[in-house]
C-alpha cells in the first residue's frame, strides 16, 4: 500500500467482534480414514450433509491395501498422528477411526488410547464399537454377519464379536483381501449376500462389516424387505457418532437405526 493510498482510506482496525461454534453448532465430528478407503467420505457425506450444525472433518492413514491381521495392526502406531492433523488444536465432540477389522485386531481400547495421546477427554468411536451400541440399541442378540475379509480376518471378526456376549448363528463372506476390489462390489451383491443370511439362521439383525462396503443407502429398503434391523461399519458408526454427540434427531430415510437414541 503506498502512501497516498495511505493518507485517502480511512483505516478501521481492531473492530470488535463475536464468535460462536461455526459451522459446528451442533456437533464438531472428526473421522480417520483409510488411505484405500473409498467409500466411508462418501457415505457419511450422504447422511450428514444437510443436518444442520453438524460439522465433518477427517484425515487420512496409512494402510496396506491387502487386508491381514499384520497389516491391520500395523495402523496402530500412525493413529495418534492421524486424530493430530484433523484441525490441530480444535475442540472435538467425537473422534471416529474408520477400520472395522484393525479396530478389532487392535482392540477399541487401544485404539482409544492412540487417539487420546494427542485428543484427551474426547469421545471416541470404531465401526465394532458402533456396531456394539447399535445391537444394543436395536435389542438384538443374534446377529448375521456378513463381510468382505478372507478366512484369518473373519475368524478375528467372528471370535471378538462372540466374546462380548452376542451370537453370530451365521456368517457369510466374500472372501476378498484387497481393499481395492472390496469397494466395487455393487450393492445388489451385498443385498443377496444379506438375504442369503437370513435365510440360513434365526437372527435378530444384521451386521455388514468393512467401511469400504456400500450399503448405507440402501439400509431402510433391505429392512423393509427382510422385516428386520439391517447395519453396517460406515452406518453404524455415523450413527453412533451422532449419538455420542448429543446430536438426538430422527432420520427414518437412513433405517431404523437412525430412529433410536443410545441405550445404556
Amino acid at each position: 500500500m503506498d502512501q497516498k493510498t495511505k493518507d485517502s482510506m480511512i483505516l478501521l482496525e481492531h473492530l470488535p467482534f463475536a464468535t460462536d461454534r461455526g459451522i459446528a453448532e451442533k456437533a464438531r465430528i472428526g473421522l480417520i480414514v483409510l488411505a484405500t478407503d473409498y467409500t466411508i467420505e462418501h457415505e457419511w457425506r450422504r447422511i450428514m450433509t444437510d443436518l444442520k450444525g453438524v460439522a465433518l472433518y477427517h484425515s487420512r492413514i496409512l494402510n496396506d491395501a491387502q487386508i491381514t491381521p499384520e497389516t491391520l495392526r500395523a495402523m496402530e502406531p500412525r493413529i495418534a498422528q492421524s486424530a493430530d492433523v484433523i484441525l490441530p488444536g480444535a475442540d472435538f465432540d467425537v473422534i471416529a477411526y474408520g477400520c472395522t477389522s484393525a479396530s478389532m485386531a487392535i482392540g477399541e481400547e487401544k485404539v482409544f488410547e492412540r487417539i487420546r495421546e494427542v485428543r484427551p477427554h474426547v469421545e471416541c468411536t470404531t465401526p465394532i464399537t458402533a456396531a456394539f451400541a447399535a445391537f444394543r440399541s436395536f435389542g438384538a442378540r443374534r446377529i448375521g454377519v456378513l463381510t468382505p475379509y478372507r478366512a484369518d480376518v473373519n475368524r478375528i471378526v467372528a471370535n471378538y464379536i462372540s466374546a462380548r456376549g452376542f451370537t453370530v448363528p451365521v456368517f457369510g463372506s466374500f472372501n476378498e483381501e484387497d481393499d481395492n476390489i472390496v469397494a466395487r462390489i455393487t450393492p445388489k451383491s451385498i443385498k443377496d449376500g444379506i438375504l442369503a443370511i437370513k435365510k440360513r439362521a434365526e437372527i435378530d439383525a444384521v451386521f455388514v462389516s468393512c467401511t469400504s462396503v456400500r450399503l448405507a443407502e440402501a439400509a431402510a429398503d433391505i429392512e423393509r424387505e427382510i422385516g428386520l434391523p439391517v447395519t453396517s461399519s460406515n452406518h453404524a458408526m455415523a450413527w453412533h457418532a451422532l449419538r455420542l454427540a448429543r446430536y438426538e434427531e430422527k432420520l427414518p430415510q437412513w433405517g431404523k437405526l437412525f430412529t433410536l437414541p443410545l441405550t445404556a
